[in-house]
């Protein structure tokens, strides 16, 4: 009894110490879990800050590589551009740009011109009015230069005079939006008074300003423009010449030219986009000759004694044109109206005797007016049609007023070659002398080579 009492006893004391053992290899076995855990995430932490490390590394490492292979390649461009430039021939590049622009006038007319006062026959006609040689090319990287030569036929012979129409030079660099212009060249005057006559949208100048201006504004001179620094488009451009007029007669400045026997005009001009679809640009430009010595002679009145010399010449003008241009089919329809009206206030030294020195001879001022308006529908690449209607006072006398009315219809088979269709009838006031009459004009305008005329080609 006593000995199997003990062997329980015993039984009892192994079972608690073998609990007792597991509990405690369980505990360690814990704390090997966690301790081995935790080693794990920190070494993984580690791997991760050496993964950044490293992708850090490779990308420097890219970029500088990028960066050498950039530089490279813009060495091997320079090395390739100068080997280029080395085999270009040096005659070619400083080849100007040239070309050639006839315009041919075929005409009929009802009168004679002792009625009509046109320094051509009535009756039927050709007239090779121009042909034109047009040279421009950039003298160097702050301006560019061009001239035009032309030869016109005289009325009487028809023989070819070749004149140097316009030899310029023209700043290209300029700080301030400034441009310079020099030499011999059509001033800004107007909207029409710059354009060439293969250039107007009918067959003549309009009336006003052959009588006002002497057709095309010509002028040996300087001129300025500066485009003025705002978000909208503003022009100012003013200028001085000996001259001012393709067909007007030079003032006389007598032996001594002061600084008020220039020429001086100047122009402000602007442009509004009203719609996607229609612009209107508008401008004011001023012409005066303070001082002149009888310039282009003593004209005779139609009195056949009275004469005028002309002594101071001023001219004013305001123009406009809208155009509606489709942005979707420009190529093919398009309509433009343009007007410009023009006031001539002069002085004169008047003598009804026909002797400037007598003593009824006499100075005064002659305000005369005159204006011009156009509208021109294009409904086809290559046909257009208008109609243009001309009113003028005379400079010398505001009473003697002519009026003309031209519609007129354009074939354009391209960009260089075009016909131009117009009929004119004009009517002149009785006091003139002159007769009414009737005229039909074929154009014929073809281009050969480049185009371009200065400051127009904007």
């Amino acid at each position: 009894m006593i000995a199997h009492a003990q062997e329980t006893i015993d039984s009892d004391k192994f079972k608690s110490q073998l609990q007792q053992l597991q509990q405690k290899f369980e505990q360690q076995q814990q704390e090997m879990r966690e301790s081995f855990e935790k080693m794990m995430r920190a070494q993984q932490a580690e791997i991760d800050s050496l993964k950044k490390q490293v992708a850090a590394t490779t990308n420097i490492a890219s970029t500088h590589q990028a960066v050498a292979d950039e530089e490279v390649k813009d060495l091997k461009d320079q090395v390739a551009a100068v080997s280029e430039a080395q085999k270009k021939q040096r005659p070619n590049e400083f080849n100007p740009s040239i070309g050639l622009v006839g315009e041919t006038v075929f005409s009929y007319r009802s009168r004679g011109n002792d009625q009509t006062g046109s320094d051509r026959p009535g009756g039927f006609d050709v007239f090779q009015r121009s042909v034109e040689l047009n040279i421009a090319a950039s003298v160097d990287p702050f301006a560019k230069g061009y001239a035009v030569i032309n030869a016109s036929a005289d009325s009487e012979t028809g023989e070819a005079t070749l004149g140097v129409e316009e030899a310029a030079i023209q700043t290209t660099s300029l700080p301030y939006n400034l441009e310079l212009k020099a030499g011999r060249f059509f001033g800004e005057f107007g909207k029409l008074s710059y354009i060439h006559d293969h250039e107007l949208p009918f067959v003549n100048r309009p009336l006003a300003l052959d009588q006002y201006i002497g057709g095309e504004s010509r002028t040996d001179g300087a001129q300025l423009n500066w485009l003025l620094p705002t978000s909208h488009y503003i022009s100012l451009t003013t200028g001085f010449g000996a001259g001012f007029g393709g067909d007007s007669p030079l003032n006389n400045p007598g032996s001594y030219r002061r600084l008020s026997g220039f020429n001086y005009f100047g122009r402000l001009s602007t442009y509004f986009d009203l719609t996607p679809n229609v612009q209107l640009e508008t401008g004011v430009s001023g012409l005066i000759n303070p001082t002149t010595q009888d310039r282009g002679g003593a004209i005779l009145q139609p009195d056949g004694l009275a004469t005028f010399t002309e002594n101071e010449r001023q001219v004013a003008g305001a123009d406009l044109k809208i155009s509606w241009v489709p942005l979707q089919n420009n190529q093919y329809k398009r309509f433009d109206w343009g007007s410009e009206f023009l006031y001539s206030h002069s002085k004169f030294l008047e003598a009804p005797s026909g002797d400037p020195t007598a003593p009824d001879a006499f100075q005064h001022f002659v305000g005369s007016l005159g204006a011009y308006s156009y509208m021109t529908y294009k409904w086809h690449r290559q046909w257009s049609a208008g109609f243009l209607f001309d009113w003028v006072q005379n400079p010398m006398n505001h009473s003697d007023e002519t009026f003309a009315y031209s519609p007129y219809i354009t074939w354009a088979t391209s960009h260089w070659n075009q016909l131009r269709l117009q009929y004119t009838h004009t009517d002149h006031d009785p006091m003139s002398g002159l007769r009414a009459d009737d005229a039909i004009y074929l154009q014929w305008a073809w281009i050969i080579g480049a185009h371009a005329h200065g400051w127009q080609q904007r």
